[in-house]
């Protein structure tokens, strides 16, 4: 490879690394290309850029960016997961492929620049993603004044029937 493709790789993965809230570095020795490309479309569904990478390319990449943490963790076959909006539901998709498949090794990851060992990341896989911590925020908000709202209705309509009641009470008389 040519100096000038390795700086444009470099290049890449660094715009890469810069724009992603996480970063998973991931062992995938013993995988055949279709387990592969399986993964990769999982990811792209979610919004996450997976790339198998030149470990030295990959260290100059992290070097004095976000993810910086990383850099020591590019050893033998690495290739890297770029999650770009939902950490949580990269997450996911790695752990429950690495569920499924026991050649695909979780190494490492970074979280907005802290390392996250792969207990972390699995701890992480188990949160609700952004949609659902944002439907639930919002419920729990719209709660509040619905509430208020029934409970100003049940005392007016509790001063109603009481009214309601004294009027028969003056009609039986």
């Amino acid at each position: 490879m040519q100096r000038a493709q390795k700086a444009e790789i470099i290049e890449a993965l660094k715009e890469k690394a810069d724009r992603a809230s996480i970063a998973v570095v991931t062992d995938f020795k013993g995988l055949k290309v279709e387990e592969l490309t399986i993964l990769r479309s999982k990811l792209r569904e979610s919004g996450v850029d997976y790339q198998v990478v030149k470990n030295t390319l990959a260290r100059i990449a992290v070097t004095d960016g976000q993810h910086e943490v990383l850099k020591d963790s590019f050893k033998e076959n690495c290739a890297v997961a770029f999650g770009y909006d939902d950490p949580v539901s990269c997450a996911k998709v790695l752990v429950e492929y690495a569920k499924g498949n026991k050649k695909f090794v979780l190494k490492t990851a970074s979280l907005q620049g802290q390392l996250i060992d792969t207990d972390g990341l699995k701890n992480l896989s188990k949160l609700p993603s952004r949609e659902e911590l944002l439907a639930k925020t919002l419920g729990t908000m719209n709660a509040v004044p619905t509430n208020f709202v029934s409970l100003m209705a049940n005392v007016i309509r509790g001063m109603l029937n009481v009214l309601n009641g004294v009027k028969d009470q003056k009609e039986a008389a």
